[in-house]
């Protein structure tokens, strides 16, 4: 992560769930990403904020 991208919460992640599933979430720190694994999709954080839209998730492989 660089010096101009804000940091994710991770107090946030306890509150979040999949908004498919409603299961919990891991977060890739490297990637940026809430990953949920019972849906296979990742969930993009962007400036900090994670977008938990469906259409804006990546397909797990």
């Amino acid at each position: 992560m660089n010096e101009t991208t804000p940091a994710f919460d991770r107090h946030m992640l306890e509150a979040l769930v999949c908004p498919v599933t409603q299961t919990v979430l891991e977060y890739d720190a490297e990637a940026q990403e809430l990953i949920s694994r019972s849906a296979n999709l990742a969930f993009p954080i962007r400036n900090g904020i994670p977008v938990m839209l469906t259409d804006e998730a990546r397909p797990l492989e």
